[in-house]
């Protein structure tokens, strides 16, 4: 294995991966703990693998397997140094990004996202594309970067599985050869409602929902009613939630 000492210059370029415009000039991210690290390698390139020795033995088979420029056994101060959780964990690895289109395609579902602003959020829907096997988001441009630490540590290694693009969401979505579908307080009931097997499934920001310009080109607005519909409830759900929800009744009318 060969031996690798982090200088000052390379923790200071990891640090600056918390910010997006770093990051896209790098063209690397970060990953942390066993589960999201060996969920990534298998498809993306690595570029740096730090961990524990017991670690890098007991995973030799999945390393040997993945590419990956350089791996060095470290300490656990050096993993407090790299580390962004609040307790080091014992492996940290980064990977190059992957250049993805935003294209949307006939016979599946796609997930879009408009203005969705925090990371854990986005990870979560991350997980729950990959859950229901939705293999392509589309992000407009004020979305939060899926590469952004936290949205990929929320991902659990989902990011392996999904293709996120980002482009104007409205110009590609005024395109779609596919029904448009978005979640409304006016909506259709979506217990109810006739959900085709493909489609594009727009999910909109935490505050204030999806955007007038995407709103236009929808094509079906859905509800997701509470239960039971007179008693008090909260004023609506979190968009994680409601991306399982929505994906989960899609999926069960084509199962």
């Amino acid at each position: 294995m060969e031996q690798f000492t982090i200088t000052r210059r390379l923790l200071q370029e990891f640090s600056r991966l918390d910010d997006a415009r770093r990051r896209r000039q790098s063209g690397i991210f970060v990953a942390e703990g066993t589960k999201c690290v060996l969920e990534l390698l298998a498809t993306f390139h690595c570029r740096y693998l730090f961990a524990r020795t017991e670690w890098l033995e007991e995973h030799a088979a999945s390393l040997a397997a993945a590419t990956v420029d350089t791996t060095a056994a470290v300490d656990g101060a050096t993993l407090r140094q790299l580390t962004r959780l609040p307790s080091a964990p014992p492996v940290i690895a980064y990977f190059e990004q992957r250049p993805a289109a935003p294209l949307i395609e006939r016979g599946c579902l796609t997930v879009a996202l408009d203005r969705i602003q925090d990371p854990g959020n986005l990870g979560t829907i991350i997980r729950c594309c990959d859950w229901f096997g939705v293999r392509r988001i589309i992000a407009d441009t004020e979305t939060v970067d899926c590469y952004n630490p936290k949205a990929v540590q929320a991902t659990m290694g989902a990011l392996a599985h999904i293709e996120v693009a980002y482009g104007r969401l409205d110009e590609i979505l005024a395109d779609s050869p596919v029904p448009v579908f978005g979640t409304f307080l006016d909506g259709d009931d979506i217990y109810h409602a006739e959900l085709p097997a493909e489609g594009v499934i727009v999910l909109g920001n935490e505050g204030r929902g999806i955007s007038e310009a995407v709103g236009r080109t929808v094509t079906k607005r859905l509800y997701i009613p509470p239960y039971p519909a007179d008693a008090s409830h909260v004023e609506s759900l979190n968009v994680g939630m409601a991306a399982a929800i929505v994906l989960s009744q899609f999926r069960s009318r084509h199962g």
